[in-house]
């Protein structure tokens, strides 16, 4: 279904900026939450098979990226190529569930070929689209409307904006995964990931609705003036046993604002536009 929200939007008359914000607001979400269900299905390292918590740190972070790229794409070129790998994703995870109901969860535990794993062989594959097709068909896609000379942002700070903050926001995490004293990700996988989720989603909306409106996004998402004061106390041993509960508090209060965000700037768009969120009816003109 996807794949119909706007041909069906555009056969009613009821596309908006409303209903493309949902739409890759709501996927700038679900595309963790598909990373996250995936390893739950194939299950974690326990020392002979399964996929250990770094690697699932790493391909959450591989998959978030490429999104980002997308839509930093269209925020330079005015236009959403999506590559299809968004779509591919999808398919092989509905293959995996049909793979695990139907054989059952041994699938992820016996190699596949020369000692290769079914999951090594996805992370690879992973690895590979987006190093050698997604990422470059985005820097080709910019630089093809650099030279048609339709790109909306001269500048190069302006082009690059929208890459700031994310990228900020994986060092920040990075360092947090690899220097925390109680092994934070090991101990909390599923939260942690969760958190990796939601920031990045909350942080994502913003350039889409700057893309969306032709203005420029913040340099520093707010998100990460907290998330750093966090990283450095866990890192430098000042929250000790508490990292774990500092994670769950803080990782709540991401997800409240978030949802918070969203119901805000969906009202705001909604009044804005004269439009009802979930019905094909006009407002009432006050």
């Amino acid at each position: 279904l996807d794949s119909i929200d706007g041909k069906h939007a555009r056969r009613t008359q009821s596309s908006t900026p409303l209903g493309e914000l949902f739409d890759h607001g709501l996927d700038s979400w679900a595309t963790s939450i598909f990373v996250l269900s995936f390893f739950s299905v194939c299950s974690r390292d326990n020392g002979k098979t399964g996929v250990s918590v770094y690697t699932m740190y790493i391909y959450l972070s591989i998959v978030l990226f490429n999104f980002m790229c997308s839509h930093w794409e269209k925020y330079n070129t005015g236009v959403l190529f999506l590559p299809w790998g968004y779509d591919i994703s999808q398919v092989v995870l509905i293959a995996a569930y049909l793979l695990t109901g139907t054989v059952g969860v041994e699938v992820w535990q016996k190699p596949l070929l020369f000692g290769y794993y079914i999951t090594d062989v996805l992370v690879i594959l992973l690895i590979g689209f987006s190093l050698f097709l997604s990422f470059p068909q985005t820097l080709y896609n910019i630089h093809r409307a650099h030279l048609k000379k339709t790109l909306k942002n001269d500048s190069l700070y302006e082009g690059l904006l929208p890459l700031v903050s994310p990228l900020l926001l994986f060092v920040l995490l990075t360092v947090w995964v690899v220097l925390s004293p109680s092994n934070i990700l090991a101990k909390q996988p599923r939260l942690f990931l969760w958190m990796v989720g939601v920031a990045f989603s909350n942080v994502i909306c913003k350039v889409i609705i700057c893309q969306m409106s032709s203005t420029q996004p913040e340099l520093f998402h707010w998100f990460l003036f907290p998330l750093a004061l966090v990283v450095y106390a866990a890192i430098s041993g000042l929250l000790g046993w508490t990292e774990e509960a500092v994670l769950g508090v803080f990782t709540a209060l991401v997800t409240a604002a978030h949802v918070h965000y969203g119901v805000c700037v969906g009202r705001q768009l909604s009044e804005h536009l004269n439009i009802y969120i979930f019905s094909l009816k006009k407002r009432v003109q006050e």
